[in-house]
């Protein structure tokens, strides 16, 4: 009894395991995991060695290293964001 909503469900399992295939693998399984957009580690470890090098040009009183510990912190924070990669895709803007 295949339908229009039989083949639109297959289009949105194709284009999930497509777009995370581990959260699809997990989902399948009856065990997601989280979804790509909501995985943070890499993020809290750029944000710990932001601080490092934050604190080190702090101590030692240099410009360079307190800039670039501010540089890396706005990259981690970026990298929180879950909505990243969508949010520039729409065009460009018309005033």
């Amino acid at each position: 009894m295949d339908g229009p909503d039989d083949e639109r469900l297959h289009e949105i399992s194709v284009r999930l395991h497509h777009e995370d295939p581990r959260f699809a693998h997990g989902l399948g399984h009856g065990r997601p995991c989280r979804p790509r957009e909501y995985r943070h580690a890499r993020a809290w470890l750029l944000l710990a060695v932001a601080l490092a090098v934050l604190g080190a040009g702090v101590a030692l009183a240099h410009g360079l290293l307190i800039a670039a510990g501010l540089a890396l912190a706005g990259t981690a924070g970026e990298m929180f964001d879950p909505h990243r990669g969508t949010r520039y895709r729409r065009g460009r803007c018309r005033f």
